[in-house]
């Protein structure tokens, strides 16, 4: 991926739809085009909202296959390569560089808690296997192990990986991987509570659960901080706060599911030992929903008349006008 570095803003994880037990090709080339068009920054496939671990090796070929696909270039495509030891998250890492992704996301494998040493040489015999580059992924709370900071800096220093998506909600990180890293390691946070104070500590974006509902009002807020339009920023945070606490009722992505099915975006499908989500959480998504229903539109409709605009002028020939 071209400056990987310069990546901001609200990237979607995506969710994976099935259908009669089956990827449902349909819908998750639909998904991706309503993010492209919603102003989202990347797209994200096969991470743990996208229930990876539950796809075969041709299902999760397939889905980075379609996802390339739909972005055309547009955006750029990371995919995430699991697995419960390092060689299944190199078969997926080059599977992912075969099907066209620019990126790799990779988390130390769950379950077996390395040493951070053996979080060290995953790593580095993941991103020897592609010329892709590395985001690393740290989330505790799914691979029961945290990566400490020290390791890292190793990483960035080593060239293993270019960034990080931080989903421990430890919002004095960025600062502190800065003093360690310098300027260009790329931190995103896993977190949509705590996205935007992930930005007013230095962040760079979100890789957003949240997104796949609310693209364009994700995408928004963190258009008006790097815009310094600090009132709207904050009006955006509040307006969203509701829907990420409602994701995460259940773990994800049992509510996500859930959410889409609502929106008609896909079926509710999820695939065990994920269960569908209870009455009491659809209810508060439901309410969620119709919260944002109308700022989402009516943000959607700016993005796709900017789109238009950008397209119109670059059409147009020297002079024109």
């Amino acid at each position: 991926m071209k400056n990987f570095a310069a990546l901001a803003g609200s990237v979607v994880a995506l969710a994976t739809p099935f259908r009669d037990h089956a990827v449902d090709i349909g819908s998750l080339a639909a998904l991706c085009e309503r993010q492209i068009i919603c102003g989202t920054a990347a797209l994200l496939a096969c991470g743990s909202t996208g229930e990876a671990s539950s796809l075969s090796m041709p299902e999760y070929f397939e889905v980075v296959r379609v996802v390339v696909e739909v972005s055309g270039g547009r955006l750029p495509v990371i995919a995430g390569c699991g697995g419960g030891a390092t060689e299944g998250a190199i078969e997926c890492a080059r599977l992912a560089a075969s099907a066209g992704a620019d990126a790799l996301l990779c988390a130390p494998p769950p379950y077996v808690k390395p040493t951070q040493e053996g979080i060290f040489a995953h790593l580095r015999a993941v991103a020897h296997a592609t010329n892709l580059p590395v985001m690393l992924y740290d989330v505790p709370g799914r691979t029961g192990i945290a990566i400490a900071d020290e390791t890292v800096a190793r990483l960035f220093e080593r060239s293993l990986i270019v960034a990080i998506k931080d989903a421990t909600a430890d919002l004095a990180r960025p600062p502190r991987l800065r003093a360690l890293c310098g300027d260009g390691l790329l931190q995103m946070t896993g977190d949509d509570a705590t996205a935007a104070a992930y930005r007013a500590m230095g962040g760079a974006g979100c890789i957003s659960v949240t997104a796949n509902i609310a693209p364009a009002l994700c995408a928004a807020m963190h258009r008006a901080w790097e815009d310094d339009h600090l009132a709207r920023f904050a009006e955006l945070r509040d307006l969203l706060a509701e829907l990420h606490q409602a994701l995460f009722l259940e773990s994800n992505p049992i509510p996500l599911k859930a959410a889409l099915a609502m929106l008609r975006l896909c079926e509710p499908e999820l695939r065990l030992p994920l269960t569908a989500a209870s009455r009491p959480t659809r209810e508060h998504l439901a309410a969620a929903l119709a919260r944002i229903a109308r700022a989402e539109d009516r943000e959607a409709t700016h993005f796709i008349a900017s789109a238009r605009t950008r397209r119109l002028s670059l059409s147009m020939p020297l002079g024109a006008g």
